[in-house]
């Protein structure tokens, strides 16, 4: 059974930090690019940063270059965000996915609420 769960979600000032863990069973979890996604209250769900199978490349959407950093423990079939310097519109439930070609799994997310 494939499961992905996030965690590590939380109120948090602006201006602070959170660490988001992705945990993951049922598939090869090597073989997938992993990406999470940031969905704020009312809005659409929103690509946020991905990483290969490998680990060996990431990308980041322009809102978040510089202040998140995705990484991945293959041996640990875990995936994280380190999210910093966060602003009240980082605020929402944060969702991992894996994916490779056809194949998509969701996570059920966690939510991030970053208010003073």
């Amino acid at each position: 059974q494939v499961q992905l769960v996030e965690s590590g979600g939380g109120l948090v000032q602006p201006g602070g930090s959170l660490r988001l863990s992705c945990a993951a069973s049922g598939f090869t979890f090597s073989m997938y690019a992993i990406n999470w996604y940031h969905q704020a209250p009312g809005k659409e769900r929103e690509w946020v940063a991905g990483i290969t199978g490998t680990g060996d490349n990431t990308n980041y959407a322009g809102s978040v270059k510089g202040r998140f950093t995705i990484s991945r423990d293959n041996a640990k079939n875990t995936v994280f965000l380190q999210m910093n310097s966060l602003k009240p519109e980082d605020t929402g439930v944060y969702y991992c996915n894996a994916n490779r070609a056809v194949f998509h799994y969701w996570g059920q997310g966690t939510q991030v609420t970053v208010s003073s």
